[in-house]
């Protein structure tokens, strides 16, 4: 497929072309592509490489985005496509993520084709994921409108870096978000994601006061970088005071991986003493992840205390919430999206091969322990 013009740049007086969808601003002249490697200019404008071309498909748990409070049991396709805009040494997905080479696009799908790929898999979601739909935006727009269109949920898995007019477009159109708090210190941004913090706070708040998205938290605690008391404190006391206590917060444990392969991963008591830190702060729903740790996947009722939703990694073993979303112990308000409970699609992924007309599934994988990336 061909490049498609972006949108979010403007002309510098110097003759330089300035892309405007994140925070870096690159300034490009002609050939030049932009930190994230797939927005160039091209023709005096700036495009986008990746339109259409994907890393490749899987049929995912919702709850792998995470999304605990969206549809909980129900299936996801999800997609990516290559490059960031961040730089993150501990990168889950750095051959994807970090990839110079377009080789490494090798699936192709148009808008019509996702839709109809979510339908005969039976997903109620399509999510942007593997890396960050902000770098391709134009792409996420388009298959969000389509999936829209057809009653099928748009959700982006993102680090938030995103400024400006580009971020109103892009949240117009998701219906879910999983955002990545990677830290809470402009040190821990600088060194180790190569960004900054404040613009992602900045879209978290835009999030909760000038959009209808439901949107969850995840802040990957590595050992020694940003898993003290004083920060986890910190960043669980700005979400109460700036979004809220609903909001859900995941703490996930670190595998060592990319450029951080010498720090151990996250021990499980480190994800229990953060859970407690932010319940204690008074945030309602905290969960811990990439670690079997049924008590911390489980999901209680803020009133009563009962478990709502028991979850084992992802798989759900038991679910007391109706149709309306209510705890069917004391009819309490529980925040989130739910419906009709017709079971876990559990922690099975399932890469498929995309053409015009059909989906071919290519693996089941039965086993959350046999993979890592979410």
């Amino acid at each position: 497929m061909s490049n498609v013009v972006g949108r979010h740049w403007h002309q510098l007086d110097d003759g330089r072309i300035e892309c405007n969808v994140c925070p870096r601003a690159c300034k490009l002249h002609e050939g030049q592509r932009g930190a994230c490697f797939v927005r160039m200019r091209e023709n005096d404008q700036v495009v986008l490489t990746t339109w259409g071309r994907s890393s490749g498909f899987c049929i995912d748990p919702i709850e792998k985005k995470p999304l605990n409070h969206y549809y909980p049991g129900s299936s996801v396709l999800s997609f990516g496509t290559a490059g960031c805009n961040l730089a993150c040494k501990f990168c889950q997905n750095w051959d994807i993520s970090k990839s110079r080479e377009m080789d490494t696009l090798m699936d192709s799908a148009t808008p019509a084709m996702l839709v109809a790929a979510a339908r005969q898999s039976h997903c109620a979601s399509v999510a942007f994921t593997y890396n960050d739909p902000v770098i391709f935006l134009e792409y996420a727009v388009d298959v969000a409108l389509a999936c829209r269109e057809a009653g099928i949920h748009p959700v982006a898995v993102t680090a938030g870096y995103i400024a400006g007019s580009a971020r109103e477009e892009f949240y117009s159109v998701m219906d879910a978000a999983n955002v990545d708090l990677k830290g809470f210190t402009e040190r821990f941004y600088h060194k180790i994601c190569g960004a900054e913090l404040a613009p992602v706070l900045d879209t978290l708040i835009y999030l909760q006061r000038e959009t209808s998205v439901w949107f969850e938290i995840t802040t990957l605690l590595i050992p020694g970088e940003n898993d003290s008391d004083a920060e986890i404190t910190a960043e669980c006391e700005w979400i109460h005071r700036e979004l809220g206590d609903d909001v859900p917060l995941h703490f996930t444990a670190f595998h060592p991986d990319y450029k951080m392969r010498d720090i151990l991963p996250t021990p499980p008591a480190t994800l229990t003493r953060a859970a407690q830190i932010a319940k204690q702060t008074g945030l309602r729903y905290v969960y811990t992840g990439n670690v079997h740790d049924t008590r911390g996947g489980t999901t209680y009722c803020p009133n009563c205390h009962a478990p709502l939703i028991v979850r084992d990694w992802y798989q759900i073993l038991d679910y007391h919430i109706s149709d309306n979303g209510l705890c069917q112990r004391c009819g309490s308000a529980i925040a989130g999206h739910f419906g009709a409970y017709h079971g876990c699609f559990g922690p099975r992924r399932i890469p498929i091969r995309l053409n015009s007309s059909s989906v071919t599934r290519l693996l089941h994988v039965g086993s959350a322990l046999a993979d890592q990336v979410a």
